[in-house]
């Protein structure tokens, strides 16, 4: 069985594919201070209590902490026996190499959820991804990754307003029943939530706009079918968009080696 690992700036999800499904996932804080033993005896412990008996024969990583990365390659090596795949490293191979500027490092998820954005929808495709950042992937006709945007996440905004904001407190995000808020946490719950859905389709139109063709719009992250509730320019939600990418990127390296 495969274990897919996706470390990402606030957590890092473990995903086990048996060949046909994900049988489970997992969620933890990302840490780099966390041992590989550490991880060992958490995921060991899950993989009991779920039932999960057949062993672990390959792994891989996509990890946008690069400082988390050593404990995971010394967990799959000491514990499961096997080299894990790291996206983004130079042995990792890629369905269609991405074109950008030269010396650009184009972050691993951004590889990723390319690969399985171009798999499921096609060319010509913008993902979407809610995360710690927000981010804007384009894909060309090929599947090649050929750049982006990068704009604040949804949580880190909230986050620096009530740090910055001695008098605004910390509010959750939610979808408001009115534009116009008449306490301080629908004020700021509008602001964020408005907010985010202007900056997604203002963005959307000047990709669309400069690329001069028709684009589909996929989102993916923790909040992406929230945010899809605002607004109708998401053609699809796709919840385990990068897991399917990095089976895709796992089986696309063992035919090609």
């Amino acid at each position: 069985m495969l274990l897919a690992i996706d470390c990402g700036n606030t957590n890092t999800v473990f995903s086990i594919w048996d060949g046909a499904r994900f049988v489970a996932t997992w969620r933890i804080a990302s840490d780099h201070k966390r041992t590989a033993d550490e991880y060992f005896v958490w995921l060991s412990s899950l993989m009991m209590l779920t039932g999960i008996k057949a062993s672990i024969s390959e792994t891989i990583i996509s990890s946008t902490v690069p400082r988390v990365v050593f404990n995971l390659r010394v967990l799959c090596d000491r514990y499961f026996g096997c080299r894990p795949l790291v996206v983004g490293k130079p042995e990792c191979k890629l369905p269609v190499a991405p074109r950008v500027d030269q010396g650009t490092t184009v972050g691993p998820d951004r590889l990723v959820n390319t690969v399985a954005g171009f798999h499921r929808h096609g060319g010509n495709l913008i993902v979407v991804d809610f995360g710690t950042a927000t981010t804007f992937d384009v894909v060309d006709h090929d599947g090649a990754y050929v750049g982006g945007v990068i704009a604040p996440g949804v949580n880190l905004s909230l986050e620096a307003l009530h740090m910055s904001a001695a008098a605004l407190p910390h509010v959750d995000v939610t979808k408001p029943t009115r534009a116009i808020g008449t306490n301080t946490v629908a004020c700021m719950q509008s602001g964020v939530y408005w907010g985010y859905i202007g900056l997604v389709e203002g963005i959307v139109r000047e990709i669309r706009r400069e690329r001069a063709e028709p684009m589909k719009v996929i989102a993916t992250g923790g909040l992406a079918s929230l945010f899809a509730q605002g607004t109708e320019i998401f053609h699809a939600i796709e919840d385990d968009l990068t897991m399917h990418g990095l089976v895709l990127i796992n089986d696309y390296n063992k035919e090609n080696v």
